[in-house]
């Protein structure tokens, strides 16, 4: 009987799923936008692939993500992992020899670094704005053009301008300045794919040595401008990957793999079907001694099914709590 496994990488502005077969391609996939309700968006893409794969038996499911404890408790998962692992995971089954990986998201970005195959140093981005797709999208929206035409208006650019790129709110104002004083589109649209490239190298790369050969992934990496700016800085050669957009999840689903290999177990996935139920989640902040942890609570058709983050174990070990298999770091 053929094998499928599930990978879910729930992310601020994204939440991506994949099916893969057991030889490692993905037979399906989605990308969603995750607008500030992760739950729905995941019950979402369940039910997107029940429609298709109804009846088939996953043999494995794992999650990635930000979001990634709270869909291992929704969907019963089988591994857990945070996402430098599952972006490496990935990349290597694609390009056995890589090197480098920047990888740019909607609101986060990150590089990781890899020898012989292994991870030996990575670095992530939260805070600044102007080194995530979330700086170009606005700047589309003030331009009028559409975000998935951005990159070819860079191509086109014989004179790309300087974009103060150290701040998304100095870029914005130095883009208007370049405006007012008679700079073309294109050129200003170049220069604001540099001045990305420039504020993520120098956040996240900054006395780090980029050896190629090098991936590029994450949603911006659609973007030509973007891939074309890096090869520019780096003077190499920048692959971008078929499931560029889905990574994430797709290591999740090559961990799940490499976990049912290794255990041998059944599943504990609940069925596409479990997306029909009621979820809600709630956060409290736990009052028995000077910690103060803020505990998670998730219910599921109004009963308790999980609840994490004090440090005591006080409330998780009460009822109904994260199962073993999906705590973080319980497979590696």
């Amino acid at each position: 009987m053929a094998e499928y496994f599930l990978g879910i990488d729930v992310g601020s502005v994204s939440t991506d799923l994949v099916i893969m077969d057991g030889s490692g391609k993905i037979a399906a996939k989605q990308y969603l936008r995750t607008q500030g309700a992760p739950i729905r968006t995941l019950t979402e893409g369940l039910k997107n692939f029940q429609k298709e794969f109804a009846g088939i038996p996953i043999s494995g499911v794992g999650t990635t993500g930000s979001g990634r404890q709270l869909a291992g408790i929704i969907v019963g998962a089988d591994i857990v992992k945070n996402e430098i692992t599952a972006h490496a995971v990935a990349s290597k089954k694609i390009m056995p020899d890589v090197h480098t990986i920047l990888e740019i998201g909607g609101q986060d970005s990150k590089i990781i670094f890899l020898k012989d195959g292994v991870v030996t140093d990575f670095a992530m981005n939260t805070v600044c704005a102007a080194g995530t797709g979330s700086f170009l999208d606005r700047q589309a929206e003030r331009l009028g053009i559409p975000i998935e035409h951005f990159g070819e208006y860079a191509l086109r650019s014989e004179n790309p301008t300087r974009i103060a790129g150290r701040c998304a709110v100095f870029a914005e104002s130095d883009m208007i300045h370049k405006q007012q004083i008679g700079y073309g589109t294109e050129d200003i649209i170049a220069g604001l794919c540099e001045a990305l490239v420039r504020n993520y190298l120098g956040n996240l790369a900054k006395g780090k040595d980029i050896h190629s050969p090098v991936m590029f992934q994450g949603g911006v990496a659609a973007n030509v401008g973007i891939a074309a700016a890096f090869e520019k800085a780096l003077g190499t050669k920048v692959t971008i990957p078929p499931y560029y957009d889905v990574m994430g999840a797709y290591g999740a689903a090559l961990l799940a793999r490499w976990n049912y290999k290794k255990a041998g177990l059944p599943s504990r996935f609940y069925g596409f079907e479990n997306a029909y139920s009621t979820f809600e989640t709630r956060s409290m902040e736990c009052s028995g001694c000077g910690n103060r942890c803020e505990v998670i609570e998730v219910k599921s058709n109004g009963s308790v099914i999980a609840r994490w983050g004090d440090r005591c174990g006080r409330w998780s070990s009460k009822g109904a709590t994260m199962p073993a298999a999906v705590k973080e770091g319980t497979a590696s």
